[in-house]
């Protein structure tokens, strides 16, 4: 997860607030898109190619991430992503955030997941 206390990101994790990224073969996500919980997932499963049975938790969410990390390296760039959950209560974002990161610990391939105008919304 993001260090609250102003560290650096972990080595998963880009953080980029200014300019557009150069990010080849990532998969792209608008931030306006995944405001939601519902929202995050239906984008993920349309920019990844998810199975129907994804379902609406996040123990489904790292199962089918987890799925495909086990094909290859997969890159997320989130544009806007200050409103990433921006519509869900505070705490989703760290869950996020949680099984991502558990998900680049753990996965055969690695995970890297650039958040780009990550400002707070």
């Amino acid at each position: 997860m993001v260090d609250p206390s102003g560290g650096e990101p972990p080595e998963w994790l880009t953080v980029c607030r200014a300019g557009t990224p150069d990010v080849p073969g990532a998969s792209v996500l608008a931030g306006a898109t995944t405001r939601t919980r519902p929202a995050l997932f239906a984008a993920l499963a349309e920019a990844l190619a998810l199975p129907a049975h994804l379902g609406s938790t996040w123990d489904a969410l790292a199962d089918v991430l987890r799925d495909r990390l086990d094909a290859g390296p997969l890159t997320l760039l989130i544009d806007d992503a200050g409103q990433l959950l921006a519509d869900e209560p505070a705490g989703q974002y760290a869950l996020l955030l949680a099984v991502l990161g558990n998900l680049a610990a753990t996965a055969a391939h690695p995970l890297r997941v650039v958040l780009h105008d990550a400002s707070p919304s």
